[in-house]
């Protein structure tokens, strides 16, 4: 009964979530407390259950992340690497894949979104497909969701050390890194082959990046010059968040050493910086801590334990892990990447205590299949895209990106079990 009741609220905390515009670790707290009760767990170790490394980790990476978007330091980055495209179309999609990627390494979740303003002009400007564009900015994100510094890869290596288990953080990052730069390859090669001609109106010798009137004037991102200056400031930034990615790969405690360069960065310029503590993510927050809270119940009431024997009955423990990415995959477009992920993690747990699979190999594959999806035009970053995309009908540009986001559901997890999974 227990076990019924402990399912069907964890079902309710995410199709409520979905449906409405709540946060689902609001939900996932009152079920943690309500389940909890009915299961015989006291209030103070449901309280206990509160992940307050997770909190450091999230609030502190955001933290350095909204001061380094606050002084300019991303529009730096942005406009230097815009002038070394000099107009090739090719060269544009590519750079903004790598962008993405470089500003998601760093910490950003909302890489994506932040370059969309950017890029979806550009591409209405220059003649290259939107969908390719827009897809090229997600996928360049994703393939770096799992960096040592980042709250997806923090967050799984903690998840899967504290269960016992041990994952290589390169082979975490280098696995969704690998399948999204192939899942972008062979997008370009379908959407992206016409763009090696140069476009008809392009100047064959453009000169200016930055907005002050060359050929390419148009690439310029909508900031003031003052924005891509190199200052002090900016460079002390930039090393904070280079020092971090460092450190992290040293395995530094990643939250509290972002909370260290973010509290320096504050008060090297507590005015300037004051509007970078809004940045800080609290809607992940509570999130992430909501849901790893509810899950502490579900696995001290014996629920979790219970889902591993019934994958164990199966008879097929690859048959198994292929099911479980499908689910995670099918469930996190429509729902939270990190809370599907916080939740499909301690699921596996039970299966992989049987030794028939590899714990890393999972351990990626769900990983990547919980982000890959992030592709759909209902996730924050593909909203945005969405809303600055320059089409004539935003309707039928949005049902291509859920075309796309169908596809990606469909062939993400048998890609990722048969490449991460099956050979081990």
């Amino acid at each position: 009964m227990v076990h019924a009741v402990s399912l069907v609220a964890l079902v309710a905390v995410f199709a409520t979530a979905t449906v409405l515009p709540v946060n689902m670790g609001v939900l996932a707290f009152v079920a943690a407390f309500g389940v909890g009760a009915l299961s015989g767990v006291s209030l103070d170790d449901v309280l206990s259950f509160f992940p307050g490394d997770v909190f450091i980790l999230i609030a502190g990476i955001t933290l350095l992340f909204g001061v380094a978007k606050v002084n300019g330091t991303i529009d730096l980055v942005i406009t230097a690497s815009l002038r070394l495209v000099r107009g090739r179309r090719w060269a544009i999609v590519w750079l903004m894949f790598a962008l993405a990627a470089i500003l998601m390494s760093l910490g950003s979740v909302l890489a994506a979104a932040m370059l969309a303003p950017v890029a979806m002009p550009i591409a209405a400007r220059q003649r290259i497909n939107p969908l390719l564009m827009g897809m090229m900015l997600m996928h360049g994100m994703l393939s770096t969701a799992f960096s040592p510094i980042t709250v997806y890869g923090a967050f799984t290596s903690g998840v899967v050390a504290k269960a016992g288990f041990d994952v290589s953080p390169v082979l975490l990052f280098a696995v969704p890194f690998g399948l999204n730069l192939l899942i972008a390859g062979l997008l370009f090669a379908v959407l992206g082959r016409d763009l090696f001609r140069a476009h008809e109106d392009e100047e064959e010798e453009p000169t200016d990046t930055t907005g002050g009137g060359g050929p390419l004037a148009t690439l310029a991102p909508p900031i003031t010059q003052t924005g891509t200056k190199v200052t002090p400031m900016r460079v002390v930034t930039l090393t904070g968040m280079l020092v971090l990615l460092v450190a992290g790969g040293l395995g530094v405690d990643v939250g509290v050493a972002a909370f260290v360069i973010g509290a320096l960065l504050l008060l090297a310029s507590p005015t300037a910086h004051k509007a970078g503590f809004d940045n800080v993510n609290w809607s992940a927050v509570v999130l992430v801590c909501g849901m790893l809270s509810y899950m502490a119940v579900l696995k001290e009431n014996g629920t979790l334990d219970m889902l591993g024997d019934a994958a164990a009955s199966l008879g097929s423990p690859l048959i198994a892990a292929l099911l479980l990415c499908f689910a995670v995959g099918v469930v996190s477009a429509f729902g939270s990447s990190i809370g599907t992920l916080g939740i499909a993690l301690p699921l596996a747990f039970p299966l992989l205590e049987m030794g028939h699979l590899s714990v890393a190999g999972v351990v990626v594959a769900l990983a990547f299949c919980s982000t890959v999806v992030d592709v759909s035009p209902f996730s924050t970053n593909g909203i945005i895209i969405l809303a600055q995309s320059q089409v004539a009908d935003k309707a039928r540009f949005q049902r291509q990106m859920l075309a796309y986001c169908g596809t990606v559901i469909v062939l993400a997890p048998l890609l990722a079990w048969t490449l991460a999974v099956v050979p081990f």
